[in-house]
């Protein structure tokens, strides 16, 4: 069972980011999925969700109208586009099964800065 985020990195603020996850060792296309985001000194938060048919189920008042959750569940992947990115949008960014029953894996570090 296995979770890994790639794609972070540095980035000017209004500028744009691709997250992705690959997905092994479960179902993935039976399980709703979320991406999660973990700033300096806060605590994780929820960042975005889709259900395990690919409709987007949630997102974060913070991100909406900038970031968009999509999955593809004939490659076990779930991405995170993310537009507009501001200095806030700093964190390391996990995806996870909503219900939180996968482990965590180590996430992707994504620092927006000028």
């Amino acid at each position: 069972v296995r979770l890994v985020e790639s794609g972070g990195g540095w980035v000017q603020p209004g500028g744009s980011l691709r997250l992705s996850c690959a997905a092994s060792g479960f179902a993935f296309s039976v399980f709703d999925m979320s991406w999660y985001r973990q700033a300096p000194g806060k605590e994780r938060e929820l960042v975005a969700a889709i259900t395990s048919a690919g409709d987007p189920a949630n997102y974060a008042d913070s991100v909406k109208g900038r970031f968009t959750i999509s999955r593809d569940n004939a490659k076990n992947t779930v991405d995170l586009q993310m537009n507009d990115l501001k200095p806030e949008d700093t964190a390391v960014y996990y995806c996870v099964d909503y219900g939180l029953n996968i482990p965590w894996g180590q996430g992707t570090q994504v620092t927006v800065s000028s």
